[in-house]
């Protein structure tokens, strides 16, 4: 008798062992576990990554903008002197939720070419600070992967829906390699600018879009 008591004390606390492993196993897993090519994360969880993502993006353009106007703007004048409207500035403002998604598609695919263009123009730049350059690098990195994530929700609110909307050509460039220092400065507050906004509009159209989605308007 105390050999099979002992018995079943061990079989129970073996049984206890690998189900602490077991749970410890799930917990790290990752929410795709099948790799990414099977990977179909909830609506919610898309939304959640998307807005952390935008909000990081917005955050860091905004320092990035802050940090130029007193590297650079102060006692110029850049606002004077600075465009009154963005290269985005012809994207309609949203009426609706299926609109604002592909508004917000639209506006990242807007800043691809700019921002590899902005990119690669800081960079060799000597008198670019690196922390600059580094936040520049992060924002462009990070936009193209906000865009795959926000095309990942379209398929799932909007399945079917193809944005295949025809971008022009960037008409910027010249504004930072041509002319004299000044102008190539007036060209980057005007980019600066315009990154600020159009990150706080993609950020702040995804926070609405997620209360009414997912909270349903109960946020």
């Amino acid at each position: 008798k105390e050999k099979s008591g002992s018995f079943w004390k061990r079989s129970l606390l073996l049984l206890l062992v690998l189900n602490l492993l077991l749970c410890k196993n799930v917990a790290a897993s990752p929410a795709c576990a099948g790799g990414a090519a099977n990977c179909r994360l909830s609506l919610q969880d898309l939304f959640t990554r998307a807005v952390a993502l935008s909000d990081n993006i917005y955050k860091v353009a905004e320092d990035t903008f802050r940090d130029f106007q007193q590297t650079y703007a102060t006692g110029r004048e850049f606002i004077s002197r600075a465009i009154n409207s963005c290269h985005t500035s012809s994207i309609p403002t949203p009426a609706d939720k299926d609109q604002a998604l592909n508004t917000e598609v639209s506006l990242l695919r807007y800043w691809e070419d700019p921002l590899q263009h902005l990119t690669t123009t800081v960079r060799d730049m000597k008198e670019f600070p690196v922390d600059m350059i580094r936040r520049v690098q992060e924002i462009e990195y990070k936009t193209h992967q906000l865009r795959e994530g926000v095309e990942k929700i379209i398929k799932q609110v909007e399945p079917g829906v193809v944005n295949d909307d025809i971008f022009s050509a960037w008409s910027g460039r010249s504004s930072l390699q041509e002319g004299d220092k000044n102008s190539h400065l007036v060209g980057f507050y005007n980019l600066f600018h315009c990154l600020r906004r159009d990150t706080n509009k993609v950020d702040n159209f995804l926070k609405i879009l997620k209360c009414k989605v997912v909270h349903e308007g109960s946020c």
